[in-house]
């Protein structure tokens, strides 16, 4: 189990990848919350298997319209009495 403070840059806001990361983190069973930043990119903390982190990133990745053009990932500590995945 791990956990990550995640950064999109990109285009990532007005795409639906909000949405797509609540509905992919659960599908893969991961917790969380995502949150449009003012600047245009969107901050996401994301908890579970770090394959299940992966898919669900691939996930947004293959959104109609979201196009990544880089991201910050740092490993944070697990908040262990997280229950699912929000949007803030």
């Amino acid at each position: 189990m791990t956990r990550k403070h995640i950064i999109f840059y990109g285009w990532v806001q007005g795409v639906g990848f909000r949405y797509r990361a609540r509905h992919a983190a659960d599908l893969f069973g991961c917790t969380g919350w995502v949150h449009n930043e003012w600047d245009g990119s969107v901050s996401m903390e994301i908890q579970g298997e770090e394959e299940n982190i992966d898919k669900v990133i691939l996930a947004i990745e293959a959104g109609r319209y979201v196009q990544i053009t880089n991201l910050d990932v740092k490993t944070i500590p697990v908040e262990v009495n997280e229950n699912g995945f929000r949007t803030r």
